[in-house]
């Protein structure tokens, strides 16, 4: 087990922010969080933590997926003083980080977002790794084993084809599984990281491009993956809850150019902000379409 105390951080904001569908309820006050092939829990008291990993896991792996090497706080500090909104949204979701999270796992989940509700988007990511991800041996902060279930590889979906994902809930959905597993197969990637460098050659507006080409995946797909995926955190995705938000209280649109390098990170306060008061309840609130 590892302790940290860590500041801007809040594992259930996280968690109900909508960039993340594999973090779960554990119970108890635990967060159980599957990510890169492990199994962890998470504790929060305050702005302590107690992880289930040990240090060197956590240096190793985790540190980088939680962007432990981002100063929030500065960030937050750059905000227009003047825009109450958007100083209302940073205070709700003061401990939202933009997760450090694989390519190839986001690819396939924002394409299962579309038209999606978060339960059922989290529940259709489930039964693809229980069906076709291997299985991971982890430890809880009890320190009894947990079992649970890698995200599938795109060699795996690939062979499974549309007619493997049948009856998995994700509707008409499949086939763009199938289209994205064959197209990163056509490429030859071996790992995300290379993907990523591919995609990134000619920055965030050229991987919009690149990921445009790919079946299933339009403009706002396309944003999410590069803020949440590659981490391009000049990705401003546009939703129903931003455009709402824009009409409500940006009528010119939102100010992208006071916030450069940095306009997502502004997105995600506002996004969950919005998320939060329209359903009274994050469970159960449309996610991003």
């Amino acid at each position: 087990m590892y302790e940290l105390k860590i500041e801007d951080f809040n594992l259930d904001q996280i968690m109900g922010s909508g960039q993340c569908f594999r973090w779960k309820d554990a119970g108890n006050g635990r967060i159980s969080i599957t990510a890169y092939g492990k199994y962890m829990e998470a504790v929060q008291k305050g702005d302590v933590f107690v992880f289930s990993c040990g240090e060197d896991e956590f240096k190793n792996v985790w540190a980088e997926y939680f962007d432990m090497g981002t100063d929030y706080g500065r960030i937050k500090e750059t905000a227009d003083s003047s825009d109450t909104y958007l100083q209302e949204a940073i205070r709700f979701g003061s401990g939202i980080r933009i997760l450090r999270q694989e390519l190839w796992e986001m690819l396939v989940s924002f394409i299962i977002s579309q038209n999606n509700n978060i339960p059922r988007i989290r529940k259709n990511i489930e039964a693809i790794c229980e069906k076709y991800g291997e299985e991971i041996i982890g430890r809880g902060i009890d320190g009894q084993i947990r079992r649970a279930y890698a995200f599938p590889e795109p060699k795996i979906l690939a062979a499974a084809k549309t007619a493997g994902l049948e009856g998995l809930g994700l509707g008409y959905r499949d086939k763009y599984i199938e289209a994205v597993s064959l197209w990163w197969m056509e490429q030859g990637f071996s790992d995300s990281r290379q993907a990523a460098g591919w995609l990134l050659e000619e920055g965030y507006e050229g991987a919009v491009s690149k990921l445009l080409q790919i079946k299933g995946i339009g403009r706002k797909v396309a944003d999410c993956v590069c803020l949440f995926g590659l981490h391009c955190v000049e990705a401003f995705p546009m939703d129903t809850h931003m455009k709402k938000i824009e009409r409500e209280h940006y009528r010119s649109g939102f100010p992208l150019e006071k916030y450069n390098g940095c306009a997502g990170i502004m997105q995600q306060y506002l996004f969950y902000y919005d998320l939060a008061g329209e359903s009274g309840a994050l469970e159960s609130a449309a996610a991003r379409e």
